[in-house]
């Protein structure tokens, strides 16, 4: 199966995407009937991308960019399904928070896209 290097520029465009709360490189990263999930609380929640990503960009004033603090991420895990699906777990860190991710990738005519988010906040710092 082919590990295509494609994968890790759209990873790396999500990624920058929450550092600057750049809208522009999280709609290049998501598919638009995309859909993000958690489970806190015993709850499940369901947003859909779209409201995801404009809340994001509500926050660029305050983006971790802006606040000076160092990018902070990791890819922990590429299973890839197939030559044109993926799941890529990611720790990272936005503010204070430190999140788990789990998302889903589906290659299509305009390359690879975000289908599914699952995320967990797994821990909070204490420093910028």
């Amino acid at each position: 199966m082919m590990r295509d290097p494609d994968l890790f520029e759209m990873v790396q465009c999500y990624i920058d995407g929450l550092f600057h709360c750049d809208t522009v490189k999280l709609n290049k990263a998501f598919h638009p009937n995309a859909s993000l999930f958690d489970g806190e609380n015993g709850n499940i929640f369901a947003e859909p991308s779209d409201i995801f990503i404009h809340d994001i960009g509500e926050l660029e004033p305050t983006s971790p960019a802006n606040l000076g603090q160092d990018p902070d991420s990791e890819i922990l895990l590429v299973d890839w399904l197939s030559n044109v699906s993926a799941v890529v777990k990611l720790r990272i860190r936005a503010r204070k928070n430190v999140y788990l991710d789990h998302l889903g990738f589906v290659k299509g005519s305009e390359g690879w896209k975000i289908v599914s988010k699952i995320w967990h906040l797994e821990t909070t710092v204490g420093e910028m």
